[in-house]
C-alpha cells in the first residue's frame, strides 16, 4: 500500500480551507497589501522604495536571513526586467521559490507486512499538537486508511483525554493509560496492537516539552529506541506541530527537536490565530524541511496539504 499524499480540491477563494487561511492571514495581507500597494505602484522602485518593502517583509516575520535573500532576488530581477510594471507578479513569485523546496506532502509507504507506518509527533506545550493528531486521523480515514492512536502525553491527564475525545469523534482506537505512565510503554503497546489488527497508521502523541531541556529531550530519544525495537525502520515520519503565532521562536524549537529526533515533517497550527504567517519563509530558509500541513481552525476538516503557491496568494492576493 502505498499513499502519495494526495491534494484536496481548492476550494473558492471565500469559502472553505482557502478561506479560512486568507481570514487567518487577513492581519498581515492587509498591512503587506496596503503597502505593496503604495509602493510598487510608483513608477520607479528606488532605493527607499525597496527598503521600505524590506521593512514590510520584516514586519511580516519572515526573518533578516529570509528577507534578505528574497530581496537580492527581487531586485536582481527588477533590473533584469527593467521597470517596476511586473514588480508584484515578481515579488510573488520569489515568494513561492523560496517556499517550493519545503512543499512536500507526507507519503505513507506500508512498512511491510502487517505492519504499521509510524508517525511521532513531538512539540512544545501549547502547540497545539495533540488537536493536530485528531484532525490529520480524520483526514487519513477520509482517504481510506485504517488508523490509531497512541496517547503518550501522559504527564498531562487533560492530554490523554483530549485524544480519546478525538479517537471517539473519529471512530479511531486510542490506547492510553492513566496519567503519569511511561511513555514509552504506552507507545510501545499500542504498536503491538497496531500491528496484531493490521493497522495502516499508528499516530503517536508525545508529551508537550521545552526544547530547552535537554532532559525531556532525551525522553524523545528514548521513545525511538522502543519503537525501533519493534520495527527498525520506525518512526516513519517524526513530525513537529509549530504554532504559528510563536513567531521567530519556532527556529529554535525546530533546531533543538531536529537534533534530538530528526526531524522528517512540520506542520503549521493555529494559523487562524494571531500569526504573521511570513514565518514560514523564515522556516523554509533556515530549515528546509517539509512543510507537510498548515491548520487554520478547530474544525476536522481545518487541515490540509501545504501549497506555497496557495498559501502565498492568501498571504499577499493572486499575481
Amino acid at each position: 500500500m502505498i499513499f502519495k499524499g494526495k491534494r484536496e480540491q481548492a476550494a473558492p477563494p471565500s469559502t472553505g480551507l482557502f478561506g479560512g487561511l486568507r481570514a487567518g492571514l487577513q492581519r498581515t495581507r492587509e498591512n503587506l497589501l496596503g503597502g505593496l500597494a503604495r509602493l510598487i505602484g510608483k513608477a520607479s522602485l528606488d532605493p527607499k522604495t525597496l527598503e521600505e518593502i524590506e521593512d514590510l517583509l520584516l514586519s511580516a516575520d519572515l526573518g533578516i536571513e529570509a528577507t534578505t535573500r528574497l530581496m537580492a532576488d527581487f531586485k536582481e530581477r527588477l533590473q533584469r526586467h527593467g521597470g517596476a510594471s511586473d514588480a508584484k507578479a515578481l515579488l510573488r513569485e520569489e515568494l513561492v521559490a523560496l517556499l517550493r523546496p519545503v512543499e512536500q506532502p507526507l507519503e505513507i509507504v506500508a512498512a511491510g507486512q502487517r505492519r504499521p507506518f509510524v508517525m511521532l509527533v513531538v512539540g512544545v506545550n501549547g502547540s497545539g499538537k495533540t488537536t493536530t493528531i485528531g484532525k490529520l486521523a480524520h483526514l487519513l480515514k477520509r482517504r481510506n486508511l485504517s488508523v490509531a492512536l497512541a496517547a503518550g502525553d501522559t504527564f498531562r491527564a487533560a492530554a490523554v483525554e483530549q485524544l480519546k475525545a478525538w479517537g471517539e469523534r473519529n471512530e479511531i482506537a486510542v490506547t492510553a493509560q492513566d496519567a503519569g505512565a511511561d511513555s514509552a510503554s504506552v507507545i510501545y503497546d499500542a504498536l503491538v496492537s497496531a500491528t496484531a489488527r493490521g493497522i495502516q497508521v499508528l499516530i503517536a502523541d508525545t508529551a508537550g516539552r521545552l526544547h530547552t531541556k535537554s532532559n525531556l529531550m532525551e525522553e524523545l530519544k528514548k521513545l525511538k529506541r522502543v519503537i525501533k525495537k519493534l520495527d527498525p525502520s520506525a518512526p516513519h515520519e517524526v513530525m513537529l506541530v509549530i504554532d504559528a503565532t510563536s513567531g521567530q521562536n519556532v527556529l529554535n524549537q525546530v533546531a533543538q527537536f531536529h537534533q534530538a529526533v530528526g526531524l522528517s515533517g512540520i506542520t503549521i497550527a493555529k494559523l487562524d490565530g494571531t500569526a504573521k504567517g511570513g514565518i514560514l519563509f523564515a522556516l523554509a530558509y533556515r530549515w528546509p524541511i517539509p512543510i507537510r500541513y498548515i491548520g487554520v481552525g478547530e474544525r476536522l476538516d481545518d487541515l490540509a496539504s501545504f501549497e506555497a503557491e496557495a498559501f502565498v496568494d492568501a498571504l499577499i492576493g493572486p499575481d
